[in-house]
């Protein structure tokens, strides 16, 4: 690959992941600040759910099919941008939230359409994809540096996010009309309803180990939606300094743990690293609803940073899992099926049970963050007895035995 078409995907990626994180950290503190609900404000951050439900029609149904994916790219963060900027203008929760959700519904394809563009033109993508997928991670954490040092979060001005984001969008959407061509895959072709929801895949759910592991994502992502929704209003309450600058230290930590994964999967195989990442989740609460912004402040810190285990221990593994599990035939709609179970249906009802709790332990202006935590730590601590218990990880990954991947014996297992 050129160095000039790796520097344009690297920015691209960079981009498309700041305009995310420019706003969504900070958007439930930013809510509360114009009198929305606890949950309202799961409500709001549910949008993200909706629009991974509905991402994979667009992808299937116009851009494998029609029109190229670098294009598509540039129209959706040139719409993005104006309702982005739109929002700024907004002072109530009833107009905000449907140009939320068209919003969202127009950026949650974009995550896979980066992709796309990406794989395009890697020559060996397993080598190369995690160093261009990287820079969205350090995007995320610029964005975050950048709130907490121009201070946004204390100065009550966090519609400033919104307007970053905007014309970061703006840029990334002219800019997106610049990058390599990335013709449609299927045109002329009939994509299935079936194969975008991933229900090609749905044969693996009569495997138990698939079927727990497939349960267990679906219901972590519970606690997940707590640590999204909940954590920078949390910091911003208890008197945290610049939160969102220190919750980028949970994708620095992400950072570090992903280039780390391969070493941890040749030593303890999937089923301890998904244990470890669900007892992570459930230490992460434990740190959160025990420390302070004084002198426990380290558990807060540790919290956060426990980002990289929480993530990359679960989540990658599991795709990797996943990946290994399905076989060629429908790794696709096997990656598409667990998506949709976890940051569309798990998501959804974390958030919305995210906002019932923190709406039931509102005292006065701010909460009871110690009940908040363990709700979702008691959760996280469930899920991993049950996968404990019920998984069964001592044998050999095998993919689907209509096909032959070679992946008996994998040391996965």
């Amino acid at each position: 690959m050129k160095p000039a078409i790796r520097i344009q995907l690297s920015v691209m990626m960079f981009f498309n992941f700041f305009i995310w994180g420019a706003w969504f950290v900070t958007m439930g503190t930013y809510l509360k600040s114009i009198n929305a609900t606890d949950v309202q404000v799961g409500v709001a951050y549910g949008t993200q759910s909706l629009g991974a439900i509905i991402a994979p029609f667009i992808i299937g149904l116009i851009a494998d099919r029609f029109f190229a994916a670098q294009k598509i790219l540039a129209i959706l963060h040139i719409l993005g941008a104006g309702l982005l900027y739109y929002i700024t203008t907004i002072h109530d929760f009833n107009t905000f939230y449907p140009v939320l959700l068209i919003y969202m519904i127009l950026f949650m394809p974009t995550l896979a359409l980066v992709n796309a563009v990406s794989f395009k033109q890697l020559n060996s993508p397993e080598k190369e994809f995690a160093n261009i997928r990287v820079w969205g991670t350090i995007g995320w954490i610029v964005a975050g540096l950048i709130i907490g040092w121009m201070a946004w979060e204390k100065n009550a001005s966090l519609e400033n996010t919104f307007r970053l984001a905007a014309i970061v969008s703006l840029v990334l959407g002219l800019f997106s009309f610049t990058l390599p061509n990335t013709p449609p895959p299927k045109r002329g072709s009939k994509t299935s309803v079936g194969e975008i929801l991933g229900l090609d895949a749905i044969g693996l759910l009569k495997d138990r180990n698939f079927l727990v592991f497939f349960l267990s994502s679906l219901l972590i992502c519970i606690p997940l939606a707590f640590y999204y929704q909940e954590t920078n209003i949390y910091l911003n309450e208890i008197g945290v300094d610049a939160a969102a600058g220190k919750m980028a230290f949970g994708q620095m930590s992400e950072m570090i743990f992903l280039f780390l994964m391969p070493f941890f999967f040749a030593r303890w195989g999937v089923k301890k690293m998904l244990l470890i990442g669900m007892a992570a989740w459930v230490l992460r609460y434990l740190c959160f609803g025990f420390g302070d912004a004084g002198s426990g402040m380290w558990m807060l810190y540790a919290g956060i940073i426990l980002h990289g285990v929480c993530y990359d221990f679960f989540f990658v593994t599991g795709q990797v899992y996943t990946d290994a599990r399905a076989g060629e035939r429908i790794r696709a709609s096997a990656q598409g099926m667990i998506t949709l179970a976890t940051y569309g249906v798990g998501m959804l009802i974390g958030f919305w049970i995210a906002g019932m709790v923190a709406e039931k332990n509102t005292l006065g202006k701010g909460h009871d963050w110690k009940n908040i935590w363990m709700v979702p730590a008691i959760i996280a601590f469930i899920v991993m007895l049950i996968f404990l218990v019920f998984f069964k990880g001592k044998k050999p990954i095998v993919a689907d035995k209509n096909v032959d991947t070679g992946l008996a014996g994998s040391p996965l297992a």
